[in-house]
């Protein structure tokens, strides 16, 4: 069992690189409790499972979580281009 459990702020910083690549919420996955190493990976279906870990600071973890994303292909998008209020845009998949 892990020890520790995320809470809000840590969601907010997650969801603040996610959002950021253009990320639909729904399709990331985060796991309520922090184990070691932590994991962020892309299921074939392109959700996005993140589990934080439990010895690393969250805004170090930040760090991580953008590059690896950046490795799986997602770039920070340009909020003035409007394209996450689209609904019909499906390129998070």
């Amino acid at each position: 069992m892990p020890e520790g459990v995320i809470d809000m702020s840590d969601m907010e910083v997650i969801f603040s690189v996610t959002d950021a690549m253009g990320i639909h919420r729904e399709s990331v996955r985060v796991d309520l409790g922090k184990e070691d190493p932590g994991v962020i990976a892309k299921d074939p279906s392109g959700t996005i499972d993140i589990t934080v870990p439990d010895s690393q600071t969250i805004q170090d973890f930040r760090g991580r979580l953008e590059l690896e994303l950046k490795d799986m292909g997602f770039t920070l998008q340009d909020p003035a281009s409007g394209s996450e209020e689209d609904e019909d845009d499906d390129s998070w998949l």
